[in-house]
């Protein structure tokens, strides 16, 4: 295809995905679930598990291989934009009065789920063919904790939002416990990756230019954008070029991130969390947010279920073994996270929200396994039942979080 007949394609597909989103939605609406599951969902439906798997022809019509390479970068700039925005939401000061809240929770929903997750990549490297023979023990072990370990980031951040959680105790410690279990994630993936091509400098880079980052960010950025935003609280507007220059430096976080290996929704984040509060963070919300929202981002969560399938479980066994994997995951993120909440003085039902929320795995957990599978680390098999765990463990967090919580009340209101 020309650059002139994949544009046109695009136009298409972004038609197509804003209607099918838009159905889906109004059906998952009604089942409590947020607008960001039915986007994720019809990812799933257009991809090869259902209209590819019955209807071939006309999936390769609306999505053929060749268009996926122009679909991807607009996907990520607006999963990168989305996550921008979720820090310039994201408070600081409450995340600073909760650090021992937010440090316990991410703690206890990473190591339990990772010794869990590490404990099946054991026995299915020994008794099953999950894992590939280049696979060794130690990266199915790693690997497959690392994929149980991981909370999808982008997804609590938009049924946070969806749930009107955004600035409160609840929301703020489910998210910072998220962001810290997905970095942490990040690196164990990082360590397996090295390990499978035998280069540890990646590792380190990533590990090393992950922290680097973070601390050049809030100790050397932040500090210069909080005198630059002086002028602009006297003049109380942001400029054109004001806006541009935000956008640079968020693109410029995205892109080292993604460089080094931790993915671009970190740099996003983070440079998010470090643009000063005030005229500014309103002025770039109200600007970012609505497009950001209503088009990019449902671009993002439909090429991800573009790119998996579930009917490769075709066996009771294969069932089983989802099953088994599915208990682990939620025993070890939601569960152990809940206790951990109650165990630092959160109250009872915020403790369970917070459980609720970190349970969810979402794209940033098809994210981890599309990369294992491109590379050869687990197989289809697995892949299939790792999808099926992050569906569910992602459809029931809205209304296990009506049913346990029954928000707004017991929600601690914004300070």
């Amino acid at each position: 295809m020309s650059p002139t007949q994949l544009a046109i394609q695009l136009l298409f597909q972004i038609a197509v995905i804003l209607l099918a989103c838009q159905a889906v939605g109004r059906v998952a609406k009604r089942c409590g679930q947020p607008q960001v599951v039915a986007e994720m969902l019809t990812g799933v439906l257009l991809g090869p598990s259902v209209v590819g798997h019955f209807w071939p022809h006309l999936a390769a019509w609306l999505f053929p291989a060749e268009s996926m390479k122009v679909l991807f970068p607009v996907a990520q700039l607006g999963l990168a934009l989305y996550m921008f925005v979720v820090g310039l939401e994201f408070r600081m000061e409450i995340i600073q009065q909760r650090i021992a809240n937010a440090v316990a929770v991410s703690l206890v929903g990473m190591v339990t789920p990772f010794v869990l997750g590490a404990a099946l990549g054991w026995e299915f490297f020994q008794h099953t063919s999950f894992f590939p023979a280049r696979t060794s023990l130690m990266e199915a072990m790693i690997f497959l904790g690392a994929a149980m370990s991981i909370t999808a980031f982008p997804m609590l951040a938009r049924i946070i939002h969806f749930k009107n959680l955004a600035g409160t105790t609840m929301g703020t410690v489910a998210l910072g416990a998220g962001a810290i279990d997905d970095a942490a994630a990040w690196c164990l993936l990082a360590i397996v990756l090295a390990s499978f091509d035998n280069n540890f400098r990646y590792a380190i880079l990533n590990i090393a230019g992950g922290l680097g980052y973070v601390a050049a960010t809030l100790l050397v950025i932040r500090p210069l954008l909080a005198r630059w935003a002086r002028g602009i609280n006297e003049r109380e507007g942001l400029s054109d070029s004001g806006f541009v220059v935000c956008l640079i430096l968020m693109s410029l976080g995205a892109w080292f991130t993604d460089t080094i290996g931790l993915h671009a929704v970190f740099g996003a984040f983070v440079m998010g969390t470090a643009m000063p509060r005030g005229v500014v963070t309103r002025a770039l919300i109200d600007r970012a947010q609505p497009l950001t929202v209503a088009l990019l981002l449902p671009l993002f969560f439909t090429y991800s279920g573009l790119n998996t399938r579930i009917d490769l479980l075709d066996s009771g066994y294969l069932w089983l073994m989802a099953g088994l994997v599915l208990v682990a995951a939620v025993g070890g993120k939601g569960i152990a996270c809940w206790l951990a909440a109650r165990a630092t003085g959160i109250p009872h039902r915020e403790a369970m929200g917070i459980g609720t929320l970190m349970n969810v795995r979402g794209l940033m957990e098809l994210i981890i396994i599309n990369i294992g599978l491109q590379r050869g680390i687990i197989s289809p098999e697995l892949f299939s039942i790792l999808v099926i765990m992050a569906v569910i463990t992602t459809l029931m967090a809205s209304p296990l979080f009506d049913w346990l919580v029954r928000s707004p009340a017991p929600v601690t209101p914004k300070t």
